[in-house]
């Protein structure tokens, strides 16, 4: 796998991630502390004890279950981005594909199966205790040289008499398993070249969980261990410019700190009173999108959402509003909203990483029709605001612990009537076509998925916030 099915020849990243998402910021300083001992067991003892020592490194002590997540809901991004192209090429061709690797099987299975296709993965099997890894590994080892043969033959016996096609590897080690094929192609680690398109996957990763924006090279998970410390203090000091300073001078204190804040269009004038308010319909990135909104326009407003942090609630610097999911009593909170100000929505429901947009909720095009889109993009170089397993409390810290974050708002024009329901359109037509208006501005794809089908990808539930009773 890795260094032939992935142009990634070091399978340090990936355990680093498993790392840090379950263990935290300390396994992963215990881990790249244990990488150098890994490194000269794997070049001058045997790779397959430098393969153990990252292992025992990573995965001592964890919940398997937790592993299982991350596999799941985290590495397939990672892995996404490191396909080999001309492997891929002779991989797709075969009509059964099966993958040996040293990899520990419960990592890379999930992505394997599920975003490649693939028929059969034989990898290292970790031990476990009572739901937690021991950090060893099953008998026979870890599956390289010789044992990638046995295993082979322990899952093919009649290999004399029904060789596989074509065997591919990249060193030595892989020789062995090599041979029992009928055309073996070695792939050339000194040859580099730029990683498969995601686009030419047969299944998108649009959905995936973590903290973690980049992928965590040695390099890149030190700088993450020696930023955290002053990531905490950088973030606490602009969470507290964000809810304690006017939204007119909201803005350009956030710059001061390395908060890098775009605003383009002409947004529309405050709605009258007596009247209803405006509608602000804004594609969906974090949880600071409508303080970002109000900060961008200096005036006060208000938001709804589904689940909110208590902590979010107050620390924002604008008035919020819970929704029940229920949809006759949400439609007369957002009613009597809009009576009283401006209204910031996110119709998706909830965030989304990628550059896709979840389908939009015909609600808010049934109550008002002084709709104004806002197309919001966010950049976050180190760490994601966002999550749908961890803590959503944390969320607005993790955005703002990235060194400079960016916050792109567009307001768009505001939508003609003839286009709203006064126009004679449906809701859903309404909310649909403001879906495709924010997608091309953002160069972004609509999809039909919604939070539903996130949280069941990512955490194995629907989304909904339990509601507490008298």
């Amino acid at each position: 796998m890795d260094g032939t099915l992935f142009t990634q020849q070091s399978s340090f990243p990936y355990f680093a991630l498993v790392a840090y998402e379950v263990g935290g910021i300390f396994r992963l300083l215990f881990m790249l502390l244990a990488s150098p001992l890994a490194g000269i067991l794997y070049h001058f003892v045997s790779e397959s004890a430098g393969i153990q020592v990252l292992i025992f490194a990573t995965f001592v002590g964890m919940k398997v279950a937790d592993i299982n997540w991350v596999a799941t809901a985290v590495l397939p991004k990672f892995y996404s981005l490191d396909l080999h192209p001309d492997t891929w090429q002779v991989f797709t061709s075969c009509k059964k594909r099966c993958i040996l690797t040293a990899s520990p099987k419960i990592m890379v299975e999930p992505f394997l199966k599920d975003y490649l296709g693939v028929d059969l993965v034989i990898g290292t099997e970790i031990t476990s205790i009572k739901g937690f890894a021991t950090g060893f590994v099953r008998s026979p080892g870890v599956i390289v040289g010789e044992n990638k043969v046995d295993a082979l033959r322990r899952e093919f016996p009649d290999l004399k008499t029904s060789t596989p096609n074509i065997g591919l590897g990249d060193k030595e080690s892989d020789y062995p398993f090599m041979k029992l094929c009928k055309e073996s192609y070695r792939v050339d680690p000194k040859i580099k070249v730029k990683p498969l398109s995601r686009e030419k996957l047969p299944k998108a990763v649009i959905f995936h969980d973590g903290r973690l924006v980049q992928k965590p090279t040695p390099l890149m998970a030190l700088l993450i261990i020696l930023w955290t410390p002053i990531g905490i203090l950088l973030s606490c000091l602009r969470i507290t410019i964000l809810s304690l300073t006017p939204l007119s001078n909201q803005h350009n204190m956030l710059r001061v700190t390395g908060v890098q804040i775009k605003v383009k269009g002409n947004p529309p004038p405050k709605g009258n009173t007596g009247r209803s308010g405006l509608l602000f319909v804004c594609s969906h990135r974090t949880v600071l999108d409508a303080v970002f909104v109000a900060g961008a326009l200096q005036r006060q407003m208000t938001t709804v959402s589904y689940s909110i942090a208590r902590l979010s609630e107050i620390i924002s610097p604008i008035k919020t509003a819970p929704l029940s999911r229920d949809r006759i009593k949400d439609a007369a909170l957002i009613k009597k909203v809009l009576e009283e100000s401006d209204l910031v929505i996110c119709p998706e429901g909830t965030t989304c990483r990628e550059p896709f947009l979840l389908r939009f909720s015909a609600l808010f095009a049934e109550l008002c029709d002084e709709l104004v889109p806002v197309a919001i993009s966010v950049k976050m170089g180190m760490f994601y605001g966002t999550t749908a397993r961890g803590s959503k409390w944390m969320d607005p810290f993790y955005f703002m612990m990235n060194p400079s974050p960016c916050y792109e708002l567009n307001f768009l024009d505001k939508l003609p009537y003839e286009l709203t329901r006064r126009g004679g359109k449906t809701s859903v037509e309404v909310a649909n076509y403001v879906q495709r208006l924010i997608a091309s501005t953002l160069s972004f794809k609509c999809t039909n998925l919604t939070r539903k089908d996130k949280y069941m990808a990512l955490a194995g539930n629907d989304g909904s916030v339990a509601t507490k009773t008298s």
